[in-house]
């Protein structure tokens, strides 16, 4: 039987993928800051991170943060898991993480790097933007009587429990190196899924596009953070909000 690490085990993602493992008869373990008996902060990694460690054979690594410590927390990880004779890390990246110059995205590449150069057998997933993402973002949008988006600009969202089957599946097999990009089933215009959102959710909203500056609008402008050749989800927003918000959003199903 494989024992498999999971970091951010209890985050979106990673609880998904600990389920996804656990049901095909794997040992999981879950380590996050508060999930004991393996409750760990990874940019302080020490004595904790050696003993979940202990005995693994595969670590998926799902823990992240928009806060910043993305690369300590790797580093720290990468150490451990040598010291330890991890033999596979799998990650979770962001499509465009090379073509979109956000801070997030540099770390996410950074993190990248150091999983390609960490003398371990690695695999490297890069995933478009969750649903739920998307949501978050849109609901926050929507607390104004008009809905400000970005004009010219597209997503490609993805069913976070398809990137999980697919994650779980990596973490099983051999090391892969970059494996193929994951997108959702549909490149969509942010207006579109304002609209499919508002309708969902029973909000009444005025969308309007303004153009933005600077590099970073530029770059999603161009698709920068979309792989529309790698459209794999199946998926679709309006499925996912169609579970998600079946009452609207006063009464949503979460």
């Amino acid at each position: 039987m494989t024992t498999i690490l999971v970091t951010g085990g209890t985050g979106t993602l990673g609880r998904l993928v600990t389920e996804r493992l656990r049901t095909d008869g794997h040992e999981v373990r879950v380590l996050s800051r508060h999930s004991r008996p393996y409750a760990v902060d990874l940019r302080e990694g020490g004595a904790g991170l050696d003993t979940a460690l202990a005995g693994v054979d595969t670590v998926v690594h799902c823990a992240t943060t928009q806060r910043g410590g993305d690369e300590r927390s790797a580093a720290n990880l990468v150490a451990a898991a040598k010291r330890a004779g991890v033999a596979h890390l799998v990650y979770i990246s962001i499509v465009g993480v090379d073509r979109v110059p956000l801070g997030y995205y540099r770390s996410k590449l950074a993190v990248e790097k150091l999983v390609e150069e960490s003398g371990l057998g690695w695999t490297v997933l890069r995933a478009t933007q969750f649903h739920d993402l998307v949501v978050r973002v849109l609901r926050a949008l929507a607390r104004m009587p008009v809905l400000v988006l970005p004009a010219h600009a597209s997503d490609q969202p993805v069913e976070v429990a398809e990137v999980a089957d697919r994650l779980a599946g990596l973490a099983v097999g051999a090391p892969a190196g970059r494996v193929p990009d994951m997108g959702g089933p549909e490149v969509r215009t942010f207006a579109s899924l304002a609209r499919s959102y508002l309708d969902a959710t029973g909000r009444r909203r005025a969308v309007v596009n303004v153009p933005l500056a600077g590099k970073t609008y530029r770059a999603f402008r161009a698709g920068g953070h979309l792989a529309p050749e790698h459209a794999v989800g199946k998926g679709t927003f309006e499925e996912y909000l169609a579970v998600r918000f079946g009452g609207g959003e006063g009464g949503r199903r979460e």
